[in-house]
Order: structure tokens, then sequence, then C-alpha cells
């Protein structure tokens, strides 16, 4: 008889065999099946000892070179496990990243998420749509390096080392520079209010911006008198070097004789645009910068110029020229003796790089410091031009916005800086203290009156504009930095 397997069952087997061979068989299955679970046993047990003592045994072999980051998974499991609400993850990890690099105390390394690493790029690229200045992380507080030229920020009288408190009315202390420029860039068009504290301003100076489209042009070139030309580089972006060689070609075509290149307000850039516009000027083979890194080891950047130029040259720098306009600036100065003018430099010694992550997250760290020529490093030290010459005092002037008025009564810095602007343009507000006044309210409608301007005898709307044109214009005529580099350019010209 057989089951439905077809194979012959045990009681058909049984009754086929002895006694003694049917008993035999029956301690044979008992082994066998005894034998199967004593396997198993060992199996279990072989196993519990290798998850007991196997991974310390791997450990002594491999050791995880990142077992310092125990403490950070386990408050990462925790956080997302235990935490009171549901938490975003990929901001857990963005935070955790943005923490470490914070812990460096280095103003410039920063974490960018997507929106922050966009507006980076975009800060090199073509154009982008904000005030237009170059912002940076110092001790907790956001301080400007420099407005760019023309950029509603300038207009605005932003200045080198102005700290932004506020932005729209919210705090930016504790953020990193790329949280910052999140905030106050914006749409062509849109407006936003900064707070600003300044050197020698005892309160606050309020500003609203128009946010305009920054184009990213980094070189303007202009004629003076006498054969002497004037090229401002405002930037090292992308295509500057370039600009620059377009704009000598067409001052070289108006007979350029001499040549002011005007770094002042110049936040830096790229590494790679600075020593390529510095071997412009310096004889070919001679050093360009040195950059050293951890370990002491330098690298040795030299001029590689096809024909330098032939004519004298003077470098203009300030308090607002920064890290590639340094590279500059050191450069022409201690390899081809170019002079300097103006006044000391704003001192960023340190070169960046940027890592981007392939969700459109980067980060920029500090991987190296730069030296001069000689080897100097200029690092919160600056450059101390050859001739010091400053602006005029009414140069440093707040800026007062159009949208607030003063009037009689009114006593605040803004009235202050008012009353200097009204006795710079000619007209006499009497004591300069801060009070709007009777002798104030007469210049104001004097101003007024001279600039067909509807005489209120206070100060908003057309009649701030106007002021503080009025002043910018004075300042441009009366550029003293210029004039003297005009004046040791037409010494060497003349010889």
């Amino acid at each position: 008889m057989k089951n439905e397997s077809g194979e012959a069952s045990v009681e058909e087997e049984n009754q086929k065999q002895p006694k003694e061979a049917g008993k035999f068989i029956k301690m044979k299955k008992f082994t066998f099946i005894m034998g199967i679970f004593l396997v198993i046993f060992l199996t279990a047990g072989i196993t519990t000892i290798a998850l007991t003592f196997g991974d310390e045994k791997v450990e002594s072999l491999a050791p995880d070179k990142h077992a310092e980051f125990e403490k950070l998974y386990s408050t990462y499991d925790k956080i997302k496990d235990d935490y009171y609400e549901e938490v975003d993850e990929e901001k857990l990890v963005d935070g955790a990243i943005n923490g470490m690099i914070k812990s460096l105390d280095d103003p410039y390394s920063a974490y960018m998420d997507k929106k922050e690493a966009s507006s980076f790029h975009e800060s090199i690229s073509s154009s982008f749509e904000g005030i237009g200045a170059e912002i940076q992380e110092q001790d907790g507080q956001i301080m400007v390096v420099s407005p760019i030229k023309g950029s509603p920020a300038e207009k605005a009288g932003v200045k080198p080392n102005d700290i932004i408190l506020s932005v729209d009315g919210k705090s930016v202390e504790g953020l990193s520079s790329s949280e910052a420029v999140l905030k106050i860039r914006g749409e062509k068009g849109t407006k936003v209010d900064l707070s600003i504290s300044r050197a020698g301003e005892s309160e606050p100076i309020e500003l609203t911006i128009k946010r305009d489209t920054i184009p990213i042009e980094t070189v303007y070139a202009e004629m003076l008198d006498d054969g002497v030309a004037k090229i401002q580089v405002t930037s090292f972006s992308e295509h500057t070097v370039q600009e620059l060689k377009t704009a000598l070609e067409e001052m070289s075509k108006k007979d350029m004789k001499g040549l002011v290149l005007d770094l002042r307000g110049n936040p830096g850039g790229l590494l790679d645009q600075a020593i390529e516009m510095a071997s412009l000027f310096i004889p070919n083979g001679k050093v360009v910068l040195q950059v050293e890194d951890r370990s002491g080891k330098k690298d040795v950047y030299k001029s590689e110029n096809d024909g330098e130029l032939k004519i004298p040259v003077v470098v203009l720098i300030d308090d607002g020229s920064a890290s590639a306009s340094e590279i500059v600036a050191a450069a022409v100065s201690e390899s081809a003796d170019i002079p300097l003018i103006g006044v000391k430099s704003f001192g960023k010694g340190t070169v960046q790089q940027a890592k981007d992550f392939k969700d459109g997250s980067n980060f920029k760290y500090t991987v190296a410091k730069w030296l001069t020529p000689e080897g100097n490093w200029i690092h919160k030290k600056g450059i101390k031009p050859d001739i010091t010459v400053k602006l005029p005092d009414y140069a440093s002037l707040p800026y007062i916005s159009p949208d607030k008025e003063l009037k009689a009564s009114d006593s605040s810095s803004e009235v202050k800086a008012a009353e200097e602007m009204l006795k710079e343009a000619g007209h006499d507000p009497g004591k300069i203290d801060g009070f709007f006044d009777e002798a104030t309210k007469n210049a104001v409608t004097a101003f007024q009156r001279e600039q067909k301007i509807k005489e209120t005898g206070t100060i908003k709307d057309d009649t701030t504009v106007k002021l503080m044109q009025v002043i910018r214009e004075k300042i441009l005529k009366n550029d003293t930095q210029v004039k003297k580099a005009v004046e040791v350019l037409k010494k060497e010209i003349n010889k």
C-alpha cells in the first residue's frame, strides 16, 4: 500500500521486516532526528558566539576611523525617534554640518543649503537681484566688506565695516553670511529695511533699500586729463581679466600714457583671476603670491606675462579692498614696485574652496593662507599704502532715508547728517548739532529753491535724494585719492 505521495508507509515497511530489524530502524530514525537537533543547536551556539565576540575581533583588525561620530549618530537617532514632534531629517543633517563648520570659528567657512548655494553661485555669474553688498560673518555679527559699485547698497550709503543688526526688523545676530544673504536678497523692485551700526555713530542707522538687478560687470574705464586713464575693478568674477584686457586696449587707442588701477571697495572673488590680473603688471617669472597649507608647504605662483605694460601705473586701495584685490595690490607693490595710494586695506589673507553636494547644497572652507611675494601674511592687518590719502570727511556722511521726514524741532543723527550735507552744498544751516531749528529750515528752503524743488522747509523724498546726489557729485569731483594718483603719474610721465 502506498500513500498519496507514492512512497511506502511506515506500517508497510514494518510488516516486511523481522522484529529486531524493526527495532533497529526505529532507533536509527531517533538518532538521525537527534543529530539534526544537535547540528541546529551547535550552529545557533556558534552564531551566538560570533555575534558576541565577532565585532570585537573585526574592530581589532580594522578599527572604525569614524568612531568619534558615535555621539552624533546616537543624538540623531534619539531626536528622530523620541522628539515630541515630527522632525525634518534633512534639516537635522544640515544643522549638524552647519554646526561643525561654525565650530571652526572662521568667518570664511560656511555651509550652504540648496537655496544658499544657488545664491552663492549667482554671485559669480552674470547678474543677480538684491542690494549689491559683499558681507561676511564676524564674531557672530554680519559685517559689510564692501558695497558693489553703482549698486543700491552703495547709493544708499552702505559703507565697508558697517554691521548689519537686523533685516526687515529681524535680528541677524548669530546667522552665517549665507543665511543673511538669503534674507537681504530679493526680487527687483522690492524693498528691504536694514538697521546698521557704524563706528562713530551713537545710534543705529535705519535704511530702506530698493532691490535691483546687480550686473556683475566688474571693470569700468575712463580717460582723465593729460593721457591718464582710470580703470576701476569692482570684484573678481569669471570674466574680470578679459574685461580688463578689453579696457586696456580701449584706453591705449585713446593714447593712454599712465594708468590708475582703482581697487577701492573691491571685496575680492576668484583667486585665478587675481593671479592672472597681477601677471599683467609684473615681469615674467617674478612671484605673484605664495599659498601655504597646514603643513607649511608653499606653492609659489609666478607671473606668466607675455608683454607687460610699458607705462607708469599706480594702484588705489581702501578699507573695502579685500582678498583677491589685496593679492593684486601686494603683488604689484612687491614684484613690480608699483606704488599704492589710499588707506589701509581690509586684511583677508586666506584661501577658500567650495565643495558641492549632489542635492545642490555645498560648503566652502578655508584650505590655506596666502602670502605676498616676500612672504608676508596680511590677514587681519591689511596692506598699508605707500602714500596715505584720505577722502574728505563728507565722503563718510551716513545715508538718510527719503521715506523719513525731517522737520522743525526734530533732533537726531539724521538731522545732523543733513545739516552737514547742506553746509557742503553751500547753504549754512547754523550750528551743526542735530537739532532742526529755524536756521536749518531756512537752509533747506534755500536748497529747494536752488534745485527747483517744492519749498516745504522739510527734508523728505525728492529733497533728500537731491541733497545726497549733490554730495555724491562733490565727492567724485574732489576725489583726493584719484587726484594724488594723477599727480604721481604725471611726474613719471614727464620724466
